[in-house]
């Protein structure tokens, strides 16, 4: 059996329209008179026969405005504490710049924030955009610096 041999057996022919009135479908090709839809081209998206359409009768929701959306990057402390564990050692100061040096953060960030998830093992100086009061705690505790940029 080969694919070219293969025929399928319902192989019903299509209705021909309009070749005259034996045919059952023919003058009007089975579209009845006059009216929108016994013309050419013609497609009722989401007509409802004068009933108000479902597009209309859903109330409108929510909109997101793309303008101030800015690219800050967040870390938590755990992450801090992971890069630091790895093969790639940070530089004494962890910058933006060299996370995303490291790969460990995507380059389209703009902006850097500290959040104070999990804990820190070493002493590390850190400048960072924004930090939250739990991770600056921790970081200090520790004899670390924070600078904040703006």
């Amino acid at each position: 059996m080969l694919l070219n041999t293969l025929y399928s057996k319902s192989s019903k022919s299509k209705t021909r329209v309009g070749r005259g009135i034996g045919s059952s479908k023919g003058k009007t090709c089975g579209r009845g008179h006059k009216g929108q839809k016994s013309r050419s081209g013609v497609a009722i998206k989401s007509f409802e026969g004068g009933q108000m359409p479902l597009y209309r009768r859903l109330p409108k929701r929510g909109f997101k405005s793309l303008n101030n959306k800015k690219n800050i990057a967040i870390i938590n402390l755990s992450n801090i504490q992971k890069f630091l564990l790895k093969d790639k050692p940070l530089n004494d100061k962890i910058t933006l710049l060299s996370l995303k040096k490291n790969k460990f953060i995507n380059k389209k960030f703009i902006e850097l924030k500290v959040l104070g998830s999990g804990e820190l093992t070493s002493k590390l100086d850190i400048e960072v955009n924004s930090i939250s009061k739990s991770a600056k705690v921790k970081i200090e505790k520790l004899g670390g610096k924070v600078t904040l940029i703006k």
